[in-house]
């Protein structure tokens, strides 16, 4: 099975998400299958462009030492020819678009597809920048903040107020906190969207870097206490969209809509959206 070169799709049961960690043709593939939403994560070069790109440091995606923001954008370094798929080990995409895409090339490319911006450094000028385009293409209410960081999201979150947002880890864990005490439905909620890995591909698809996550016991507990359908209705039923990734597989992709989940990230678009069409056929 072939990966779709740096798109990590996520199709929701009425409302596609793509998550794209680098930017290729096969972006427009994945738009073409259904995808409705683009998840991607942003940085700020020197000379104060908003590239796409999952990591800052480019020395896995282009076998060059640098940082992003030690660059020019002229200067950025194509991505290697054939990349490691981040969250299926072992397995290799390609494609022949191998240069890193601006912000502003996505807004411009795709004018009616939602946009899941992830924000992984506490930098004001970048939150400035992607709140400054979000404007100017007039995509407030189609265009997520994303971070797993509280003090990143509250930076964000008072740069643009209008823009939807997700879940931090802080606020997840309070979210759990109030589900189990009961009192849930009595706390008001701002946000949007809970997203997060679908546990069972952890130390299966994907190798974290945190050494107790490589626990058995622990990822059986954190499925045990995050999974519970009774929650994620709550959630559903007030608004929120449940996201659960990256399903590389058609037994993650059951695993996740199982649970009640909204939407499901993956690496092969066609695979999800051949899952999605089963589906409705089905009901």
């Amino acid at each position: 099975m072939q990966c779709e070169l740096g798109i990590t799709l996520t199709v929701l049961a009425a409302f596609m998400k793509v998550a794209m960690s680098e930017m290729s043709i096969f972006l427009f593939s994945a738009v073409e299958v259904g995808t409705e939403m683009l998840e991607i994560d942003c940085h700020l070069t020197k000379d104060g462009h908003v590239v796409v790109s999952h990591d800052e440091n480019l020395l896995r995606q282009t076998g060059q030492d640098v940082n992003i923001s030690s660059l020019n954008l002229e200067e950025l370094p194509p991505y290697r020819e054939i990349l490691e798929v981040t969250f299926k080990t072992g397995h290799f995409s390609t494609g022949s678009d191998r240069n890193i895409a601006l912000l502003e090339d996505v807004f411009h490319k795709f004018p009616h597809i939602a946009v899941n911006i992830e924000v992984k450094e506490n930098n004001s000028m970048l939150i400035e920048k992607i709140s400054d385009l979000v404007k100017k293409y007039n995509r407030e209410a189609m265009s997520v903040w994303a971070s797993v960081d509280s003090t990143i999201m509250e930076n964000c979150r008072k740069t643009n107020s209008s823009m939807p947002y997700m879940f931090t880890v802080k606020r997840a864990l309070k979210l759990l906190l109030l589900y189990y005490t009961g009192l849930l439905p009595f706390v008001p909620l701002g946000e949007s969207f809970l997203q997060f890995y679908l546990p069972q591909i952890i130390n299966r698809e994907y190798i974290p870097e945190m050494w107790i996550l490589r626990s058995r016991l622990v990822i059986f507990l954190i499925e045990r206490l995050t999974l519970r359908k009774g929650m994620f209705k709550h959630l559903r039923d007030r608004g929120i969209q449940i996201h659960l990734f990256v399903c590389n597989e058609e037994q993650d992709i059951e695993a996740a809509f199982a649970a009640g989940a909204t939407g499901v990230m993956t690496d092969y678009p066609t695979l999800l959206s051949n899952d999605i069409r089963r589906r409705t056929q089905d009901t």
